[in-house]
């Protein structure tokens, strides 16, 4: 049989170009090249009216430390206790789909999502920079050093990138790239900054414009890491009406700078423009980010975006009175206001090794600290999206970095330890299929039983809605050419 060498194409109907190349090798009623290549533009162009930029916008939403595909919508009730756990299922609106009791208002909306069941990679770390960047490898050293030359570039900055580099660089109201809710890994003791959501060849003009949090948690909860313990009043767990969301930390101004001030001081650093960028002291980026910084400052249109406290009552709380559902409503809203890309992680807070990092009190955590904050945000997320039309014209993903041991552990409260070789995804919106599941995993959920999917399928599919071909070369600073992600669109969740 004729063998075609080289990295596969996926087809919209589920076959390769090798396969296909492969098969009108095998006689002379096989496909002639010319007909094999007109078969696939023509199966191309359908894959691209269909889904291809059906996207307008993403929302992003990040889970830090990973929750369990277990406890998530990969239930394996049938599973021995020390496998299944202690929670059950509920019926969802997505036939023959369970999700965990502490979902229930999540489970109305799963009809309205793809649930892929059979992610997999080699790297049971914390490597968010391999889940939501192209970079090939990841490494511990690497995740935690931010600005690591071998980084690739997150996939909202590589979003605004291109943006920017179709539509030119005239003022914009509102950034195309925002990220909530403080800068990441910026609120947890002991630990350096973690990789991954961040510009890095692309230069830090395209990092994302993080806001910053002002409000109060009326909730606490003891943390521990180690041989410290502290009692943490978490925002994920709940965060009072009147606390707020803005920009001035992440335009890394200070918060006290009054625009009077910044005006000033505006006025006198623009009389040493001419001067400065002859004598090349400031790179061009820094003047477009302090330029965006001050656009960002004086739009009312960001201000009123941030402020959910703009929406009747009833619509916050459908996305729950919590730091993860607020941030999502602003997402909402931001994208209204037409940013192009919004992340919101669920981030550490108080200590690290926190977050869905449920390596003790699994159970203790999902139930108090984690899964009603982040359920309810969900369900509002979704059901909001739709009821105003802007569902299918908006991205929304549901990203972590690995997934969770079946077997319990021994910890104190007991636990789930790092499991990259099975977990699940969510994704909806534009260019997503409504009440669909890919993939499969074994009887325990360690192992992929059919269809494996790659971190970098899911981003190669999240650009192909979005109307980026993932092949798409950028270069480093060196001026190296890279493909956008070394994945495949995954024609089975798109449609």
């Amino acid at each position: 049989m004729l063998q075609v060498l080289g990295s596969p194409k996926t087809l919209c109907d589920g076959f390769n170009r090798r396969e296909m190349l492969q098969v009108g090798g095998l006689g002379m009623f096989g496909l002639g090249l010319d007909q094999f290549l007109r078969l696939e533009s023509a199966q191309a162009e359908a894959a691209r009216s269909s889904s291809f930029g059906k996207a307008k916008s993403c929302i992003l939403l990040y889970l830090y430390g990973s929750p369990s595909q277990l406890e998530l919508a990969d239930l394996k009730p049938e599973a021995p206790v020390e496998i299944r756990g202690e929670l059950g299922g509920i019926p969802s609106s997505l036939p023959g789909v369970d999700v965990c009791e502490l979902m229930p208002n999540a489970a109305k909306v799963m009809d309205r999502l793809t649930v892929v069941r059979s992610v997999t990679h080699p790297h049971p770390i914390h490597g968010v920079a391999y889940a939501l960047t192209g970079i090939p490898t990841i490494e511990v050293q690497m995740e935690l050093s931010p600005r690591h030359p071998g980084h690739h570039p997150y996939i909202g900055s590589v979003v605004d990138f291109l943006d920017r580099r179709e539509r030119g660089s005239a003022p914009v109201e509102v950034p195309r790239h925002l990220a909530m809710p403080f800068p990441f890994s910026s609120q947890r003791e002991g630990e350096v900054p973690r990789a991954g959501i961040n510009a890095a060849f692309l230069g830090g003009a395209f990092d994302p414009v993080w806001t910053e949090f002002t409000g109060k948690a009326p909730n606490s909860i003891v943390k521990t890491l180690g041989p410290r313990t502290r009692e943490v009043f978490d925002p994920y767990m709940g965060i009072t009406p009147d606390s707020k969301l803005s920009i001035s930390a992440a335009t890394n101004m200070p918060a006290e700078l009054t625009l009077d001030r910044l005006n000033q001081r505006r006025s006198l650093l623009d009389q040493f423009d001419d001067a400065r960028r002859q004598r090349d002291l400031a790179p061009a980026s820094h003047d477009r980010f302090r330029e965006m910084a001050y656009g960002l400052i004086n739009s009312a249109k960001v201000g009123a975006a941030l402020d959910v406290a703009r929406e009747p009552m009833a619509t916050r709380e459908l996305y729950g009175m919590s730091l993860f559902g607020q941030c999502s409503l602003a997402a909402r809203r931001m994208v209204e206001a037409g940013t192009k890309f919004v992340t919101v992680v669920w981030d550490e807070y108080g200590l690290a090794g926190m977050g869905w990092d449920t390596h003790w009190n699994h159970y203790e955590r999902m139930k108090r600290e984690l899964m009603p904050g982040f359920e309810r945000a969900l369900y509002g997320l979704i059901t909001d999206l739709d009821q105003r039309g802007m569902l299918d014209e908006t991205l929304v993903l549901v990203l972590s970095e690995h997934g969770r041991t079946p077997q319990i552990n021994k910890a104190n409260g007991g636990g789930r330890d790092h499991w990259s070789k099975c977990y699940s995804v969510l994704m909806a919106g534009g260019g997503v299929k409504r009440g669909n599941v890919v993939g499969k995993s074994d009887s325990i959920g360690g192992e992929v039983a059919d269809r494996p999917i790659s971190p970098k399928d899911i981003l190669a599919t999240a650009y192909h809605c979005l109307g980026i071909d993932p092949e798409t070369p950028i270069t480093d600073r060196f001026g190296r050419p890279f493909k956008l992600v070394e994945g495949e669109v995954v024609p089975e969740i798109v449609g």
